[in-house]
């Protein structure tokens, strides 16, 4: 496993992809322990929560499957995020604060090395966020920080305030949710894959040392199901499979190649609570596509080139 530097060196030995730890609530504390054990074996030492992930449940059933000591500890690059509640999104210092607390206790761990705020509130206090970031980074509890689902704006307004930098921003993208390169393939054109829905935030992202991490990177839609191996998309499939048959590896393998081929350097998030499957996705690290099986594959899910 490639590992990447994340935020222009600020953490230096992060793995390409990070295991996203979204659904392992519906795993038995063995179950989870192979999954992760799994990944540490294929090099994936960077681990993805929330504190809204199974209620909370999915911290406490990792931190249990690994039993977190300090000796354990290290070896994981743990991130977690905050900020989405019960129909309402909170980024106010009171709940950031009290999440990170409950983050901890759940994962048994004395800090987390990456703090997320989980999507954009629209009633953001940028002052709040600063002031709850300034206690978690002088108490130690987080070392580093970023935001998931923000644009370049909202990332100027917040960073404004902040003494820290912000070094990540989840963003969905994959095969099939293409919005973030449709965009800068088809400027000074009139159709619709020319309309920016972003902000151009992969191009601000890449341009202040942001690390773009890509979640759901085999859906299509917003969570309608994934594109692997689904009669809808004949083409894209028929693609994906001829090069993974030329290359030896399989379909899972190449639809995150994909995305590592960009020279963005991001970080997929995958959430597969399947060993095996990780071990295909883990191999999408070591085979890189050309220049041409990228734009193949990008025209085979429907695109088309201005």
């Amino acid at each position: 496993m490639k590992s990447i530097n994340i935020g222009n060196g600020k953490i230096t030995n992060a793995s390409e992809i990070s295991l996203g730890c979204m659904r392992i609530n519906e795993l038995s504390v063995s179950e989870a322990n192979k999954l992760i054990n799994t990944a540490l074996e294929e090099g994936i030492n960077f681990f993805d929560h929330a504190d809204i992930y199974g209620g909370g449940k999915c911290e406490e059933i990792f931190a249990e499957a690994v039993d977190m000591k300090p000796s354990i500890r290290e070896k994981f690059i743990i991130q977690s995020k905050c900020g989405i509640r019960n129909g309402y999104y909170d980024f106010s210092k009171e709940h950031i604060l009290n999440a990170v607390d409950g983050s901890l206790k759940r994962l048994k761990t004395e800090y987390l090395d990456v703090l997320l705020l989980h999507r954009p509130d629209a009633l953001m206090e940028p002052e709040e966020v600063a002031e709850a970031f300034d206690v978690l980074s002088t108490s130690g509890k987080v070392k580093y920080f970023g935001v998931s689902n923000q644009n370049p704006m909202q990332i100027e307004l917040l960073s404004k305030y902040l003494n820290q930098k912000l070094i990540i921003n989840q963003l969905q993208f994959g095969v099939m949710h293409t919005g973030m390169v449709d965009a800068g393939i088809n400027v000074n054109m009139t159709n619709a894959p020319s309309v920016d829905h972003d902000g151009s935030i992969l191009d601000y992202c890449r341009l202040n040392d942001i690390t773009i991490q890509p979640w759901s990177p085999f859906q299509y839609g917003f969570f309608e199901g994934v594109f692997l191996d689904n009669d809808k998309f004949p083409e894209l499939n028929k693609k994906i499979n001829e090069i993974a048959e030329k290359k030896g590896v399989t379909n899972t393998t190449i639809a995150i190649s994909w995305i590592l081929r960009h020279p963005a350097k991001m970080q997929p998030i995958v959430g597969t609570t399947n060993a095996n499957r990780l071990k295909d996705i883990a191999k999408a690290s070591q085979v890189e596509l050309t220049r041409q099986e990228w734009y193949e594959i990008y025209r085979a899910a429907g695109n088309k080139l201005p």
